[in-house]
């Protein structure tokens, strides 16, 4: 569960990032999904599950 959700998170960044740098409007429901994708990475890392 813990890839799947990591996965989910790299796959959320890069939709961002792509929308954000590619000038795409997806509206403010990304920047949440973003803090959420950041907080699992973040999690992860510190546990040091990498």
């Amino acid at each position: 569960m813990g890839n799947l959700l990591y996965l989910v998170a790299v796959v959320l960044v890069i939709i961002w990032a792509v929308s954000y740098f590619g000038g795409y409007y997806t509206g403010g429901i990304i920047h949440v999904l973003l803090v959420i994708a950041i907080v699992a990475i973040l999690l992860r890392v510190i546990r040091g599950a990498a």
